[in-house]
């Protein structure tokens, strides 16, 4: 059975082909280094080379394929280089998101934002990795909303999508989950306090919880590694 079927309106099929990629790749069902056949996509979703292709080159832009002509399109490898860079401007977007935020809030969304604490504590009792993996997503998205600068999550998300999958790797316990849990906590009390410093400072200790297990990644599973 097609999955293009379920396409939505508006939705095309190189979207649902990306989407459902991207996914394999963020949550390691495909692993850094796996080849991938254009023609075996094309067959499971039902679509000529074409949507197929389109869906590759955003995943190639993304850094998280490596197209290559005559030979087999493979999941990229991670690379320490493209790790920092991405980390260093997210962390810049970041920053400014919260600045905002400050200015910004008005508690209209802490509702929103105590609804996500509450799942993600959930997630972390139930050991859900990938659920706890998208509702981190969203807490930064809501972070964006409360700035009223929605635009910025895409900027993020660009930049999320070079780490993605060394969460995974590094999510592997309860304790690595609630300790990003009590972070979001942090965040959101320094938000309603209207602390910017303090909110900024909580920010930077929470995206630098990733830094400190690269490096035992990289001895664990060095041969994901193109550097």
């Amino acid at each position: 059975m097609a999955y293009v079927a379920d396409i939505q309106e508006r939705r095309t099929s190189a979207d649902v082909v990306f989407d459902y990629l991207y996914e394999q790749i963020s949550s390691l069902e495909l692993m850094p280094g796996t080849k991938i056949s254009e023609a075996e996509i094309a067959s499971k979703f039902g679509v000529s080379r074409q949507p197929v292709r389109d869906a590759f080159s955003r995943l190639d832009n993304l850094d998280l394929l490596l197209i290559r002509p005559q030979k087999a399109t493979v999941v990229k490898k991670f690379s320490l280089t493209s790790i920092a860079t991405a980390r260093f401007a997210r962390l810049a977007i970041e920053l400014e998101v919260m600045h905002r935020a400050v200015d910004a809030w008005d508690g209209m969304l802490l509702a929103e934002f105590e609804a996500s604490l509450d799942a993600q504590g959930q997630a972390v009792a139930s050991r859900d990795v990938e659920g706890f993996h998208a509702l981190d997503y969203d807490f930064h998205r809501l972070l964006c909303r409360a700035a009223k600068c929605e635009f910025a999550f895409e900027l993020i998300s660009e930049n999320k999508a070079q780490v993605d999958r060394l969460c995974v790797l590094s999510l592997t316990g309860a304790d690595s989950m609630g300790v990003l849990v009590e972070d979001h906590k942090a965040m959101l009390a320094h938000l309603k306090a209207r602390d910017t410093a303090a909110l900024c400072a909580a920010t930077r200790l929470h995206l630098s919880r990733l830094d400190s297990t690269v490096e035992t990644i990289y001895k664990d599973h060095a041969s994901y590694f193109s550097d």
